[in-house]
């Protein structure tokens, strides 16, 4: 069984660019307001998901480890 990762955007980071939605449309929808949301909280780990958080211009994507709590992104300096 692979990793599953627990998702958040940090809305009062995210800028609305849209660049999860484009990298991981199935893992990422942005409101009204246009600010992202994860599409679940939690999900399985994905070179997607993981895309549009390293594409996050203002890094607002945290992933973790569901089973740990590790870092996914941002790595631990």
């Amino acid at each position: 069984m692979g990793d599953r990762w627990h998702i958040e955007v940090d809305r009062t980071v995210c800028i609305g660019s849209g660049m999860c939605v484009n990298a991981a449309p199935d893992g990422f929808t942005l409101d009204g307001a246009r600010q992202s949301h994860p599409a679940a909280a939690e999900a399985d780990a994905s070179e997607q998901v993981l895309a549009a958080a390293e594409g996050c211009p203002v890094e607002a994507i945290t992933l973790t480890l569901l089973a740990t709590g590790e870092p996914v992104f941002p790595p631990e300096e």
